[in-house]
Protein backbone atom coordinates (compact mmCIF):
# COMPACT_ATOMS: atom_id res chain seq x y z
CA UNK A 1 0.00 0.00 0.00
CA UNK A 2 1.45 3.37 -0.92
CA UNK A 3 1.02 6.40 1.05
CA UNK A 4 -0.38 9.15 0.27
CA UNK A 5 0.85 12.68 0.89
CA UNK A 6 -1.31 15.67 1.59
CA UNK A 7 -2.41 18.26 -1.44
CA UNK A 8 -0.12 21.52 -1.14
CA UNK A 9 -2.31 23.76 0.62
CA UNK A 10 -4.47 21.46 1.97
CA UNK A 11 -4.59 23.17 5.54
CA UNK A 12 -5.48 26.31 3.63
CA UNK A 13 -7.76 24.19 1.57
CA UNK A 14 -9.31 22.76 5.83
CA UNK A 15 -9.51 26.49 7.01
CA UNK A 16 -11.22 27.18 4.29
CA UNK A 17 -13.92 24.78 4.28
CA UNK A 18 -14.31 25.17 7.92
CA UNK A 19 -14.86 28.99 7.58
CA UNK A 20 -17.86 28.43 5.58
CA UNK A 21 -19.24 25.90 8.25
CA UNK A 22 -18.69 28.30 10.78
CA UNK A 23 -20.66 31.08 8.90
CA UNK A 24 -23.95 28.52 7.68
CA UNK A 25 -23.81 27.14 11.03
CA UNK A 26 -24.02 30.86 12.50
CA UNK A 27 -26.90 32.23 10.00
CA UNK A 28 -28.95 28.63 10.50
CA UNK A 29 -28.71 29.05 14.53
CA UNK A 30 -28.33 32.63 15.95
CA UNK A 31 -30.70 34.84 12.79
CA UNK A 32 -34.30 34.95 11.81
CA UNK A 33 -34.68 32.81 8.91
CA UNK A 34 -37.33 33.43 5.97
CA UNK A 35 -38.38 30.00 4.08
CA UNK A 36 -39.67 30.22 0.63
CA UNK A 37 -40.89 26.18 0.05
CA UNK A 38 -40.94 26.17 -4.05
CA UNK A 39 -43.51 23.71 -5.61
CA UNK A 40 -42.46 21.44 -8.12
CA UNK A 41 -43.15 23.58 -11.10
CA UNK A 42 -39.35 24.87 -10.98
CA UNK A 43 -38.15 21.46 -11.96
CA UNK A 44 -40.33 21.91 -15.15
CA UNK A 45 -39.50 25.46 -16.10
CA UNK A 46 -36.03 25.96 -14.15
CA UNK A 47 -37.06 29.27 -12.48
CA UNK A 48 -37.05 30.76 -9.25
CA UNK A 49 -40.06 32.80 -7.63
CA UNK A 50 -39.03 35.67 -5.80
CA UNK A 51 -42.08 37.41 -4.37
CA UNK A 52 -41.64 41.36 -3.36
CA UNK A 53 -45.15 42.57 -4.01
CA UNK A 54 -48.66 42.04 -3.13
CA UNK A 55 -52.09 43.11 -4.83
CA UNK A 56 -55.02 42.56 -2.47
CA UNK A 57 -58.58 41.94 -4.02
CA UNK A 58 -59.29 45.43 -2.90
CA UNK A 59 -56.92 46.73 -5.67
CA UNK A 60 -54.38 47.61 -2.59
CA UNK A 61 -50.44 47.10 -3.20
CA UNK A 62 -48.96 45.93 0.00
CA UNK A 63 -44.81 44.94 0.14
CA UNK A 64 -44.91 41.22 0.65
CA UNK A 65 -42.11 38.22 0.41
CA UNK A 66 -38.43 39.82 0.29
CA UNK A 67 -39.73 43.49 0.45
CA UNK A 68 -37.96 45.57 3.12
CA UNK A 69 -41.15 46.53 4.68
CA UNK A 70 -42.42 43.06 4.79
CA UNK A 71 -38.86 40.28 5.51
CA UNK A 72 -37.53 41.01 9.00
CA UNK A 73 -35.02 38.01 8.33
CA UNK A 74 -31.12 38.11 8.19
CA UNK A 75 -31.82 35.00 5.48
CA UNK A 76 -34.10 33.75 2.82
CA UNK A 77 -33.50 29.94 2.40
CA UNK A 78 -35.46 28.84 -0.65
CA UNK A 79 -36.50 25.39 -0.75
CA UNK A 80 -37.11 23.69 -4.31
CA UNK A 81 -39.88 20.82 -3.67
CA UNK A 82 -39.86 17.60 -6.25
CA UNK A 83 -43.60 15.73 -6.91
CA UNK A 84 -42.78 13.56 -4.11
CA UNK A 85 -43.11 17.00 -1.86
CA UNK A 86 -39.88 16.46 -0.60
CA UNK A 87 -37.08 19.25 -0.24
CA UNK A 88 -34.69 18.31 -3.37
CA UNK A 89 -32.48 21.18 -2.45
CA UNK A 90 -32.29 24.49 -1.12
CA UNK A 91 -30.25 27.88 -1.58
CA UNK A 92 -29.49 30.47 1.30
CA UNK A 93 -29.28 34.02 0.44
CA UNK A 94 -28.58 36.84 2.98
CA UNK A 95 -32.13 39.03 2.46
CA UNK A 96 -30.38 41.63 1.46
CA UNK A 97 -27.92 40.43 -1.37
CA UNK A 98 -31.57 38.76 -2.89
CA UNK A 99 -32.99 42.40 -2.30
CA UNK A 100 -30.48 43.79 -4.61
CA UNK A 101 -30.75 40.50 -7.08
CA UNK A 102 -35.02 41.12 -6.97
CA UNK A 103 -34.38 45.32 -7.61
CA UNK A 104 -31.89 44.12 -11.18
CA UNK A 105 -34.30 42.10 -12.44
CA UNK A 106 -37.76 44.03 -11.39
CA UNK A 107 -38.38 45.33 -14.77
CA UNK A 108 -37.21 42.14 -17.19
CA UNK A 109 -38.18 39.26 -15.07
CA UNK A 110 -41.76 40.61 -12.77
CA UNK A 111 -44.65 38.17 -13.68
CA UNK A 112 -48.00 38.07 -11.62
CA UNK A 113 -48.47 34.60 -9.82
CA UNK A 114 -50.16 32.70 -7.45
CA UNK A 115 -53.58 32.77 -6.81
CA UNK A 116 -55.55 35.10 -8.27
CA UNK A 117 -52.10 35.74 -9.68
CA UNK A 118 -52.09 38.60 -7.02
CA UNK A 119 -48.26 37.99 -5.98
CA UNK A 120 -46.20 40.20 -7.62
CA UNK A 121 -42.62 38.38 -8.12
CA UNK A 122 -39.05 38.22 -10.36
CA UNK A 123 -39.62 34.74 -12.23
CA UNK A 124 -36.44 34.26 -13.57
CA UNK A 125 -34.12 31.30 -14.53
CA UNK A 126 -32.36 29.56 -11.52
CA UNK A 127 -28.84 29.65 -13.71
CA UNK A 128 -29.16 33.59 -13.68
CA UNK A 129 -27.86 33.69 -10.17
CA UNK A 130 -24.75 32.28 -10.73
CA UNK A 131 -23.71 34.05 -13.87
CA UNK A 132 -21.71 37.13 -13.70
CA UNK A 133 -24.36 39.49 -14.53
CA UNK A 134 -25.98 38.27 -10.94
CA UNK A 135 -23.05 37.45 -8.90
CA UNK A 136 -20.98 40.53 -10.08
CA UNK A 137 -23.89 43.04 -8.51
CA UNK A 138 -22.45 45.19 -6.08
CA UNK A 139 -22.09 44.53 -2.09
CA UNK A 140 -21.54 46.02 1.02
CA UNK A 141 -21.56 45.29 4.80
CA UNK A 142 -25.41 43.80 4.78
CA UNK A 143 -24.53 41.01 2.63
CA UNK A 144 -21.49 40.12 4.52
CA UNK A 145 -21.52 36.54 6.28
CA UNK A 146 -18.64 37.15 8.60
CA UNK A 147 -15.22 37.58 8.73
CA UNK A 148 -12.65 37.14 5.86
CA UNK A 149 -10.64 33.76 5.81
CA UNK A 150 -7.04 33.66 4.74
CA UNK A 151 -6.57 31.35 2.03
CA UNK A 152 -2.81 31.59 1.33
Amino acid sequence: MTEKKANKGFDLDLKYGEYGQDQIHKALLNSKIEVKHERDWWDRTLNICIEYESHWKDGSIHPSGVNKESCESDYWVHAFDKSNKKIHCAIIFKVSRLRKIVDKYKDKYSRFVGDGKRARCVVMPIAKLFEPETTSIETDESDDWGIDVETN
